[in-house]
């Protein structure tokens, strides 16, 4: 038995061999427990209501529903479950998309099962999980070589950002700082301009890639 609080989770794959492999991995292990599976992002979205997972694995590509829009309909309606993208492709286009729709974090289908087990806990928590070859692909996505960095960051900034990486909510980050919601997101402006990208992935990628996070 293990002290660790249980996660649950829902698994969303259009293979039902796949969505069998993963619950292999995840029922014998007694701090996870697998409430339900969805072979399309429009089933996933009825089985998060339902279900209410603290975890949702989503693959990207499926008939009858994809991944992004799924994850754009789950932020809409405010859903407590965190998204972790499992995917086969780590040049999926879908990737920023994904990341921008709401994703909690990006990992490969190949990843080692300890990976997999650790990078769900760090999306229960809220934190950003990215596997390196898709970290790899955001920085190079963002990274404007011909252009010089941007202005440095303010240390208010370097607090909205170091935040952002722990995967805080906008909401979390004003009552952190004491500040209002409308203030977080005039900061997240100006640290996309000065970090020249556009979603939280991305500048925490940067971030990272700058040695702005340590």
């Amino acid at each position: 038995m293990t002290d660790d609080p249980v996660i649950t989770l829902l698994i969303v794959d259009d293979h039902p061999v796949v969505r069998d492999g993963l619950r292999g991995m995840f029922e014998p292990m007694p701090e996870f427990v697998v409430l339900g599976e969805a072979a399309n992002g429009v089933e996933a979205v009825d089985r998060v209501a339902a279900l209410d997972p603290d975890v949702v694995l989503m693959d990207l590509r499926m008939p009858g529903g994809g991944g992004v829009d799924a994850i754009a309909e789950l932020t809409r309606r405010g859903a407590r479950a965190k998204v972790l993208v499992l995917t086969t492709y780590d040049t999926d286009t879908d990737t920023l998309s994904a990341i921008e729709a709401g994703a909690t974090g990006y990992l490969l289908k190949d990843a080692p099962r300890d990976e997999l087990f650790t990078a769900v806990r760090a999306a229960a928590e809220g934190r950003t999980v990215l596997s390196p070859a898709v970290a790899t692909r955001l920085v190079s996505a963002v990274r404007t070589p011909a252009v010089p960095a941007g202005d440095p960051l303010s240390a208010r900034e370097r607090e909205v950002l170091a935040l952002v990486a722990k995967g805080t909510s906008n909401r979390e980050i004003a009552r952190v700082l004491f500040i209002s919601e409308a203030t977080v997101k005039t900061h997240l402006t100006h640290l996309y301009a000065k970090l020249s990208v556009k979603d939280r992935a991305a500048a925490v990628a940067v971030g990272y890639e700058r040695g702005i996070l340590g």
